[in-house]
């Protein structure tokens, strides 16, 4: 019984790294799928591909969350670690779902970027995708014990405050810019939703480290 207590308990951070690898491969396409409108206008004929990619990893990511529950719901784990699992991959889930939105913004409204905020939001989605990769590292040190999440915590909150100043400079230019009222409130709308995913990071990066300690006491 004990043997098979643990074999479940593997299986589950097993899928659990599965479910990370499924989400970075959603944010690289993601990353693409932006990048290529705002480079290279002849590129955005691969923007429609990119961006049905980065919903068909964000939905594998969807499929093995729904596994990893399937799991904890036999009882595998206690209910305290089972809870706090669940809120977490609910809690990064949001991270895929803003980045379709932000796709789908740009697809469904037919958003046509200017020139002189490209940099800037490339600059953000860097930053926010770095904020991501090392909140990964820290869902894969809840497991692996390498003691450095409350080290990841301190780089993701000066990542998520680097993407605050950012988004505070992105919206400041958007609205001393002579672009019509409508566009730019599209533009904010989209900057909003990029800025919300280091937000959600370092929400998440914070419930890790409460994980952690909780394992302390």
């Amino acid at each position: 019984m004990l043997r098979k207590f643990f074999k479940k308990q593997y299986q589950v951070q097993v899928l659990i790294m599965e479910y990370l690898e499924a989400l970075e491969m959603t944010q690289e396409n993601f990353a693409l799928a932006l990048d290529a409108c705002l480079t290279d206008d002849k590129a955005c004929e691969d923007f429609d591909f990119l961006s049905d990619e980065t919903h068909r990893f964000e939905s594998q990511a969807d499929d093995v969350r729904e596994q990893i529950k399937t799991l904890m719901y036999d009882k595998i784990l206690l209910p305290e670690s089972r809870g706090d699992i669940m809120r977490l991959l609910d809690a990064i889930d949001h991270i895929p779902r803003y980045m379709e939105i932000v796709l789908n913004i740009i697809k469904t409204q037919m958003l046509v970027i200017p020139n002189f905020l490209v940099a800037d939001i490339q600059e953000l989605v860097a930053a926010s995708l770095e904020a991501c990769e090392l909140m990964r590292r820290q869902v894969e040190d809840l497991f692996k014990r390498k003691g450095l999440i409350k080290e990841l915590l301190t780089v993701i909150d000066l990542k998520e405050s680097q993407c605050d100043k950012i988004e505070r400079r992105l919206i400041s230019v958007i609205f001393e810019s002579d672009l019509d009222g409508f566009q730019k409130l599209q533009l904010k709308e989209l900057v909003i939703f990029l800025g919300d995913i280091s937000d959600q990071v370092d929400k998440i990066s914070k419930q890790i480290n409460i994980m952690s300690l909780k394992r302390r006491v």
